[in-house]
């Protein structure tokens, strides 16, 4: 994918890009954003437009295959002090900058690198959000995560829960209810 300035550095001009399109060799994707190739999934092109977020919460438990419930938002998580995504099709979700990066990731999907939070760290959103999230979404995704507990880093996991904000409750559910 490519923007709309970068296609103007590679083409010379709007005209350049419009015959571009016109001839099936680039694709208008969104508002200012091309591809070459036809089909983009729209995750992939909502990370695009929003490169400072990270994915998390419903749309990164749906990717890690901790829930089957298809959300109806991708939800990204932005800097406290960014600028509201307007997109219907996000929701935005703001936290402290230095806890932006805290687990941040890559995964592949179809065939592009989109920003994540690493599953460790999702254990901790999930506990963290436990209470604004139905009771059986949260029942599921827990016990999905107790059946991956082996693959899961423990020494991540309690890093991440020493850094975020209310860490002792985060320690004691992670106590009581994952381990």
């Amino acid at each position: 994918m490519k923007t709309r300035a970068e296609c103007i550095k590679e083409y010379g001009s709007d005209y350049y890009i419009n015959q571009m399109v016109s001839a099936g060799k680039l694709f208008r994707i969104d508002k200012g954003i091309f591809s070459e190739t036809e089909s983009v999934p729209e995750l992939a092109v909502v990370c695009f437009k929003y490169p400072s977020s990270v994915i998390t919460m419903d749309t990164a438990f749906y990717l890690y295959g901790l829930t089957d419930e298809i959300p109806d938002q991708y939800t990204l998580a932005t800097k406290r002090e960014a600028t509201p995504i307007t997109d219907p099709r996000v929701k935005q979700v703001f936290i402290p900058k230095e806890l932006l990066n805290l687990g941040k990731t890559t995964t592949d999907y179809k065939g592009y690198s989109l920003p994540i939070f690493d599953r460790e760290r999702m254990l901790i959103e999930l506990i963290r959000y436990k209470s604004k999230l139905p009771f059986n979404y949260y029942k599921e995704i827990l016990n999905n995560y107790r059946r991956i507990l082996p693959q899961l880093n423990p020494e991540m996991i309690r890093n991440y829960a020493e850094t975020v904000p209310k860490k002792d409750t985060v320690i004691r559910v992670l106590r009581t209810e994952v381990y």
